[in-house]
């Protein structure tokens, strides 16, 4: 069937993105990657297509522990897929689950101190699979308004009885929208994200979990609370256990990510072993897709092994280190930021021809940032996102904060 009465529509919405500047264009394309050199005090570098032999820096990675390029997990992940092929075969109730998927579902939730875990292909999916089958027509869902585009849609796709979206981090907002909707509504389901990666700063979950216990006799079926963590484990908290780690208190339901921290593929969530038990049947993105490889969840295990242990802890001492560093040396540079002690260091640009400017500097003197701007965040909140690994070293953060400092548009 011919596609020339819808292309052009379809050109002419791409086209309006870039005009409006909000289009995310093409992806780089990575055709080579080194692991850290300790000779030369470099971290990992990067090779991109179309940029023949320059090697870049990355500063817009997710893998804050350097787990991916670590030698003992690409192993792992090698022996995994020896021992058990490429891929799944199919979906884990007919043919897909494999030794390592039970492994792991199992160490995950001993990490977090829960009854159970079930691995997704993704975080995003664990995220849209969990929360339309805990959301019922009598259930009201509470969001704060930066959550991640995950929750987003999922509550879209949940259809809940109502929902209410507090104010970014305002727990007076929560409490009262829980107060708002007992006697209404049998079930509450309260959603954040424990760190919220545009921005780099922490749900105070402790806070959220006393206010939930408190207004708890109000529904018949509980106020159930999620917190997405998957930029919080293995990256926060004094041994990576994350959000709940740093800020105190333990959710009802947590998801986190392996394709963070972990430096591997897919995404998780832990809690009750009733609870979890309920979504191996009733969630559509476990259900009917495929898990992740044998491979990746063998590599998973050693990087969660790695990262409860004396070794995890000195990773962890170092990225925080070298976020410090980061972070003074942004301001006194002079630059605006979030501060914490998360990896996730904005800088907060506000402008969206600066913010591309500056992108393209960086890219141009071999340094990958990402520059955020609206619809992803809100106008006036333009920023560039940086984020620290445990794998960079000293030499390459005060070489980026040389180019800030050397940067035309500074001032």
């Amino acid at each position: 069937m011919p596609l020339n009465k819808i292309t052009p529509e379809l050109e002419k919405a791409v086209a309006s993105l870039e005009e409006a500047g909000t289009a995310k264009g093409a992806e780089s394309v990575v055709v080579a990657a080194a692991p850290p050199d300790p000779a030369s005090g470099k971290g990992p570098r990067f090779r991109l297509a179309g940029a023949g032999e320059r090697d870049f820096i990355r500063l817009n990675s997710n893998s804050y522990l350097g787990m991916g390029l670590r030698r003992e997990v690409m192993e792992a992940e090698e022996e995994g897929t020896r021992a058990y092929g490429a891929g799944p075969g199919a979906v884990r109730f007919i043919s897909g689950t494999y030794g390592p998927h039970i492994e792991l579902e199992q160490k995950l939730a001993g990490f977090h101190g829960r009854e159970a875990a079930m691995a997704f292909s993704s975080a995003y999916a664990a995220v849209m699979g969990i929360i339309t089958p805990l959301v019922t027509g009598d259930t009201v869902v509470i969001s704060d308004e930066l959550n991640h585009n995950c929750i987003i849609n999922a509550i879209r796709l949940s259809r809940p009885q109502d929902k209410d979206v507090y104010k970014h981090l305002d727990m007076k907002g929560l409490d009262a929208a829980l107060s708002k909707y007992a006697g209404q509504a049998k079930r509450a389901v309260v959603i954040t994200d424990g760190i919220f990666s545009m921005r780099g700063d922490h749900a105070p979950l402790g806070e959220i979990m006393d206010i939930a216990r408190t207004h708890d006799d109000a529904y018949p079926e509980n106020v159930v609370v999620v917190a997405d963590d998957s930029h919080g484990v293995g990256a926060f908290g004094e041994t990576g256990r994350g959000t709940e780690e740093y800020a105190g208190g333990q959710v009802d339901v947590l998801v986190a990510t392996l394709g963070k921290a972990l430096g591997v593929n897919g995404g998780y969530v832990t809690s009750s072993k009733a609870l979890i038990a309920f979504l191996r049947e009733t969630a559509p993105f476990y259900i009917y897709s495929n898990p992740i490889t044998p491979g990746e969840a063998t590599a998973a295990l050693k990087a969660l092994e790695i990262l409860d242990s004396a070794a995890g802890r000195k990773l962890l001492d170092h990225l925080r280190a070298l976020t410090k560093r980061y972070e003074q040396g942004l301001v006194k540079l002079g630059f605006e930021i979030i501060p914490g002690e998360h990896p996730v260091v904005p800088l907060m640009i506000r402008d969206t021809k600066k913010t591309r400017d500056l992108v393209k500097y960086l890219y141009d003197h071999g340094v990958l940032v990402t520059g955020l701007a609206y619809p992803v965040v809100p106008r006036g909140d333009e920023e560039i996102r940086c984020q620290i690994n445990a794998d960079h070293t000293e030499a390459d953060v005060d070489a980026v904060l040389e180019l800030l400092g050397a940067w035309p548009g500074r001032g």
